[in-house]
């Protein structure tokens, strides 16, 4: 069954302005099938198989004799060296867009491949998995309090839905095939036990501020090992490292930046949270909501093909704004309530008038109860679905 994606008529606009379009995110967002329900007419080729990376790899103008575009290729970072023939054939047919549409789930080398080769050439678009607004489409049932934990469970990759998977079986394969594949691939890491305690550490702490030295005490790892892995994990798309926003506040708000895992499905298999019941009686309830929510503002602003202009604030006293989302040089300032009836907390009011009225836009809580309403002193409240104020409509 097949779920439509909001970031579909972004991909067609692009690849018809674009000689080449690169779709990055993390494995299992759909990249591949999106492309080819998209681009019917375009030919497909995996270099997910070896003797076909290979191939690629050494000898690019071959492949590319054997599988000419117009083409999807699938998994490019396996064949980083093919890139610079693709260029040679863009350079060679520039009038022509819309000849390759690349996949790639590994972003720290593909992104420095397209950066080398592609400059000028590709745009790059990233694809996660459904978001909250997706997924109410297709399920065609507004998602209140219980609908959305059961979702936050379950999480967003769309095969679990599309073909009713068992969640606990899926992210225990997915979990497996990444750590064998992607981090092997990415880093000479000596123990995957160490690496599997040190992703289910940070599944602990989404939503928190993120210690490379307290990690590494935990985990029994060196510093600088822990900030690598830490960027193996955000360019896999797995997590984004928020980071705090403090221009013209001085030396009293915290520097360091938050971790987010961009699944909340993940993150409870990760923690060991099974059901709805676990959600709601873990202390993780507050932190996981707010993973949430930070997920539906990412897929927001890259279902358009924006960049996500996201940040948190917090001061030394304790005070803080979860999300601060820059907006035509104003300021977006959100906090995340559970609460049925939510009051916004003293350290958003403090902040806000900090900032000052002629820099902040708006002040929204988000809140597990569906639909928008406002509740006076210029804030509104809504869900994590109705976030078209991110766009300036009200």
């Amino acid at each position: 069954m097949w779920i439509d994606r909001e970031i579909a008529p972004c991909l067609r606009k692009i690849a018809a302005k674009r000689p080449a379009l690169v779709v990055t995110g993390a494995r299992q967002t759909g990249k591949t099938s999106l492309l080819a329900r998209l681009f019917a007419d375009h030919g497909y080729v995996s270099l997910d198989v070896p003797m076909v990376a290979d191939e690629a790899e050494q000898s690019g103008e071959t492949f590319l004799q054997h599988h000419p575009p117009p083409l999807v290729i699938d998994e490019v970072q396996y064949a980083p060296r093919l890139l610079r023939h693709i260029k040679a054939d863009i350079d060679r047919h520039r009038q022509h867009n819309g000849r390759f549409l690349i996949t790639g789930s590994q972003r720290f080398d593909l992104m420095q491949g397209v950066t080398e080769s592609l400059a000028g050439r590709a745009a790059v678009l990233t694809l996660h998995s459904l978001s909250a607004r997706e997924y109410v489409a297709w399920f065609g049932k507004k998602l209140d309090r219980s609908r959305l934990l059961q979702w936050i469970v379950r999480g967003g990759y769309p095969e679990l839905h599309a073909a009713d998977l068992e969640p606990g079986r899926f992210y225990a394969d997915y979990v497996a095939t990444y750590l064998e594949r992607d981090v092997r691939s990415a880093l000479n890491v000596r123990s995957l036990r160490d690496f599997d305690r040190f992703l289910r550490l940070c599944a602990a702490r989404t939503g928190q501020l993120v210690s490379s030295n307290a990690l590494a005490a935990d985990v029994g790892v060196a510093a600088n090992t822990i900030r690598a892995w830490l960027s193996v994990l955000e360019a896999s798309g797995l997590v984004q490292l928020l980071e705090p926003y403090f221009e013209n506040l001085g030396r009293r708000v915290v520097k360091t930046p938050k971790l987010y895992f961009l699944d909340t499905g993940l993150v409870c298999h990760l923690t060991g949270l099974r059901s709805v019941d676990q959600l709601e009686q873990s202390p993780l309830l507050g932190p996981i909501f707010e993973t949430h929510v930070l997920g539906q503002l990412v897929r927001h602003f890259h279902n358009r093909g924006e960049s996500a202009d996201l940040f948190f604030l917090r001061d030394h006293d304790g005070r803080e704004i979860d999300f601060v989302v820059g907006r035509g040089g104003k300021l977006m300032l959100i906090e995340c309530k559970l609460s049925e009836q939510p009051v916004p907390s003293r350290g958003l009011h403090d902040l806000r008038e900090r900032l000052g009225p002629k820099r902040v836009l708006s002040t929204t809580l988000i809140t597990p109860q569906p639909g928008r309403r406002k509740l006076g002193h210029g804030l509104t409240c809504c869900d994590s679905v109705a976030l078209d104020f991110l766009d300036g409509n009200g």
